[in-house]
């Protein structure tokens, strides 16, 4: 498919698709899901259906924010499926909040139109290639907030999720990239880390995920270094909305 097709067809309404991942609690001796994240897939069978391909590639083409506005219909359209007092969340650009105006119409317009109230929203905010207006960005942000969304800052540790990201965002949840989680249980250093970034967190009020859990020993360390939330293959896949109809939800208030 020519690439000029290509982009168009990504845009398509219904291309793009929503599968969804829960974001576990550790509580009552059990894990229960927290929220669940929004996990896209590009259109079916060209070759930016996996994520990492898809947003690599309307990076390059300079449609990140296009992109990212046809995944806010795809994720609130499958999302109203969802037992409605479940928290949502979707990854967000940073240089969409940063350099797109309308991205917070877009985004507020969405949820009337889905019925899902902004306060269910937990928007994940992904960097790969700053440079950007960072005092645009940090409206962005207050926009956000003004609206009654939670704001999560992914991939902490790794590319351009750094302090100054950190200072930017003041997120709510920090998401501690699965790098530092694989294998922590046999790696003092990784462990070292993420007791950092529990400690980290404190400050600002906010709570830990570590993403990427595969195995029990992982769990287990990742507990034991502060953290409560936890996201990964060893307690869910991704599932389509209908799978979570009859999951017990707990949603912190």
């Amino acid at each position: 498919m020519p690439e000029d097709s290509l982009i168009d067809r990504i845009l398509e309404p219904g291309a793009l698709t929503a599968a969804f991942q829960p974001v576990c609690e550790a509580r009552d001796g059990a894990l229960r899901t927290h929220y669940l994240e929004a996990l896209i897939r590009g259109p079916r069978g060209t070759s930016v259906e996996a994520p990492n391909v898809l947003f690599e590639y309307a990076r390059r083409k300079n449609r990140a924010a296009e992109v990212d506005r046809a995944c806010v219909h795809a994720v609130l359209g499958a999302a109203t499926a969802l037992p409605r007092h479940v928290h949502i969340g979707l990854n967000i650009h940073a240089a969409t909040l940063a350099l797109d105006p309308e991205f917070l119409n877009v985004l507020g317009d969405a949820a009337t139109a889905c019925r899902i109230e902004p306060e269910r929203l937990v928007v994940e905010i992904v960097e790969h290639a700053p440079p950007w207006d960072v005092s645009a960005f940090r409206n962005g942000v207050a926009g956000l907030r003004a609206i009654g969304v939670r704001v999560a800052l992914d991939d902490i540790g790794l590319g351009h999720s750094n302090y100054m990201m950190i200072l930017e965002c003041r997120p709510d949840y920090f998401k501690i990239d699965r790098y530092f989680v694989h294998d922590s249980a046999h790696d003092f250093y990784r462990r070292a880390v993420l007791a950092s970034v529990a400690q980290l967190a404190r400050p600002f009020g906010a709570r830990v995920v570590a993403e990427g859990v595969e195995t029990a020993a992982d769990l287990r360390t990742a507990r034991e270094a502060g953290i409560s939330l936890f996201q990964g293959w060893l307690l869910s896949g991704a599932h389509p909305a209908r799978h979570f109809e009859d999951t017990a939800f707990i949603v912190d208030e």
